[in-house]
Parts: structure tokens; sequence; C-alpha cells
């Protein structure tokens, strides 16, 4: 073999191990970020916590969004299925095109700093195919409120004086800052997924976060 041939087999060579790692390396699913948990989970957000719970699964909704009223169901069905096996924390993020949006995040805090936060965000889910266009939604709130026994007066007060826009705000600020731009959009162990999910997907995807966790 000539000396010419011996570099020309070599470079070949190195040429082809260049390339079979890089397919190597390409080949192999990059692990896909982790939240901040720091921006995720704030101290005032609204949870539903179990010291069992191994894993945590964020909501960053819209009490107007179409998507987040498919979403409601499968997520009420998860949650009464892997009942004190995950924490679950909702966070507000009214979309600016849903007019009634803001006031029903407004509605459901002013509900919450009277102990009935997730009694008012179920009644929005469940009635937002009657309020969600309404041009006189605030008697409607108004209504849930007398449902539930909240102080009206200090409700009503509360709602048009947009007294929790800062929670909101924040809520909408750490969604951004963690890539949120539409709704739902769901945390599961950190990790994002988009839209709604069916319940085998959501299913499918907690239970692979339970399995890291043993």
């Amino acid at each position: 073999m000539t000396q010419e041939a011996k570099v020309l087999l070599g470079i070949g060579v190195a040429t082809i191990a260049i390339l079979a790692g890089a397919v190597f390396m390409f080949s192999k699913n990059p692990p896909a970020p982790t939240a901040d948990t720091n921006i995720l989970v704030k101290s005032n957000s609204h949870k539903i916590a179990s010291d069992s719970a191994k894993i945590t699964v964020v909501e960053f909704g819209d009490y107007q969004c179409p998507a987040c009223g498919l979403a409601y169901p499968v997520v009420e069905r998860i949650l009464q299925d892997y009942s004190g096996r995950i924490n679950f924390v909702f966070r507000n993020f009214p979309l600016p095109q849903h007019q009634n949006a803001l006031t029903a995040a407004e509605a459901a805090e002013a509900a919450a700093a009277q102990g009935k936060f997730w009694e008012m965000h179920n009644k929005l889910y469940i009635n937002q195919g009657v309020w969600s266009e309404d041009k006189q939604v605030f008697d409607l709130f108004m209504g849930y409120g007398k449902d539930l026994g909240l102080d009206l007066t200090r409700f009503e007060q509360e709602v048009k004086a947009n007294k929790y826009s800062d929670i909101i705000n924040q809520d909408q600020n750490d969604g951004s800052a963690l890539g949120v731009n539409s709704t739902p959009t769901f945390f599961i162990g950190g990790q994002k997924i988009e839209g709604v999910p069916n319940y085998d997907t959501f299913k499918n995807k907690i239970d692979e976060e339970l399995k890291k966790t043993y």
C-alpha cells in the first residue's frame, strides 16, 4: 500500500468514526428542560396538596378559554384517580382576547380570600358556557358567590376594585418566564405540556414522573 493510500484510508476511517459518533449523538433524545420550581409554584399559589404526594402538577389556565374548559373534566378525573399521589396547583393566565377572563380570575381570587377558591374555580369552569360571552357577567358571578355563601358586599367590592390584580399579574409574569403563551399549559413534575391532554396522555406522563420518585 502506497503512503498516499494509507493517508486516504486513515482519513476515511476517521470520517466514518466522526459520522458514527454524530449519528449516535443525534439519535439520543436530549432530556426536556425542567421548569424552575421557584417560579413554577409560589407560597400563595392555590394548591390541592397531600403530604404523601410524590409529584406536582401545575396548570396555567384562563377561565374563559374553551380549551381550558375541555381540559377541566380531564383534570378532575386525574385528581380523583391520583388522590394523595399528586399535588395540583392552579395559576391564573387570563388571555387578552377573552373579555371576561380577567374578571373571572378576580372572582376566583376574591372567593379565595373567603376560603372558597376551589369552589369558585369549579363553578367558573362548569358554567363556562353560561357566562363566557355574557355582557353582564358580574351579575352571574355575584350569583355564584351567593351560592357559595360568600360575604357578597366584600366580594363585590374586591372584584370591582381589582383587588387581586397583583396576584394575577404575578401568575402571568411567572407563566411568561416559563414560556407559557397559550392555555391550558401544564407542568407535570416540571415537564411542560401544552393544550388539552386526553386522559391517557395525562395519565401516562404522570406515571412516568411517579416512577422517577421511587
